[in-house]
């Protein structure tokens, strides 16, 4: 296992270098940069913005440009300079990462304490009226748009006496130090975004996990045991164990669907996330920012997916072994 851990993570190494090299085409694929967004502006000269050019050094060559970028994230961990912000690209994607990372982490702990249970009920009870309930509520699930439902949610708490919908905190408590009265303050809003996000994803495991679990329910080792008189619900515990392991390898894809995702709902919510700080960089060609989101979407997947593969291989013995 050891050995597995540490190849994967020197495989990753020239993975983000080639993921760097993607980014930074992608968004020099973009028409103009941060300086000739201003040759519109009446009161600022084609001189002017050239000279703006020169000193955020958009004037360089693009090889060159890359090369003082990836220079800079492997000599110093600079990851640039934000040129909407003024501000170094570190700084800023780190404000944001730990409520990005949270929220990201509850939605997918809230999707699964729903979605397992779920599908192993309606898989055992198929064609019943509670099958039919839940999968219905699936399918409406998967086909509401995330920021629709939050604009729904969102109405329902104010008509329940709700006086601050929207972002993690209520105005009184911006800014200030963290106390049990804030932290409950939290808990009062961080439901209404991990909800929104979740309910979709939530849909779609529903359904995997009953698929899986049918698919096993009759399979020749279930009739086995079965045969060799173990308790039925010894049988269940191991169709569920086997069920369950498509569902950890696509764990690993949550992380990055769900940074990616949500950008839309994150800016209806007004969440400090990084999904509306990389839709802002967009709009202002901040281009070091909108590279360093793209690199850091690629190595959250591949941690994402080292993790499920270490999760899988600890819950399959045959896979541990092989």
């Amino acid at each position: 296992m050891k050995t597995f851990i540490i190849r994967r993570l020197l495989i990753m190494i020239p993975m983000m270098f080639f993921v760097s090299v993607i980014c930074f085409v992608i968004t020099e694929l973009q028409p103009g940069d941060f300086a000739t967004q201003y040759l519109n502006n009446p009161r600022v000269s084609p001189e002017q913005v050239i000279q703006l050019q020169k000193s955020l050094g958009l004037d360089k060559p693009a090889p060159q440009r890359y090369w003082m970028w990836i220079k800079g994230i492997i000599t110093k961990g600079d990851f640039g300079y934000s040129f909407a912000y003024k501000r170094p690209v570190g700084e800023l994607i780190w404000e944001r990462m730990g409520w990005t990372v949270s929220i990201a982490l509850l939605t997918i702990i809230f999707q699964w304490i729903i979605a397992v249970p779920a599908g192993i009920y309606t898989s055992l009870h198929q064609y019943s009226a509670g099958d039919y309930t839940l999968t219905f509520l699936g399918f409406i699930g998967m086909s509401i748009p995330d920021f629709f439902l939050a604009l729904v949610l969102m109405w329902l708490a104010l008509q329940m006496g709700a006086t601050s919908v929207g972002g993690l905190f209520s105005p009184e408590f911006i800014g200030v130090p963290w106390s049990w009265a804030k932290i409950m303050d939290l808990f009062k809003h961080i439901w209404l975004p991990v909800v929104v996000v979740g309910t979709a994803g939530l849909a779609g495991l529903m359904r995997v996990m009953r698929g899986n679990m049918l698919d096993f329910i009759n399979a020749p080792f279930v009739t086995s045991l079965r045969a060799r008189g173990l308790e039925e619900k010894d049988v269940r515990h191991h169709i569920i164990k086997n069920a369950v392991n498509p569902l950890v390898s696509m764990a690993g894809m949550q992380l990055p669907d769900i940074f990616s995702g949500t950008i839309i709902t994150a800016i209806v919510l007004n969440l400090p996330t990084m999904g509306p700080f990389f839709y802002n960089a967009l709009l202002n060609h901040d281009q070091y920012l909108v590279m360093t989101f793209l690199m850091f979407i690629a190595f959250m997947t591949q941690i994402g997916n080292l993790i499920a593969d270490i999760a899988l291989a600890m819950l399959d013995p045959r896979i541990r072994i092989s």
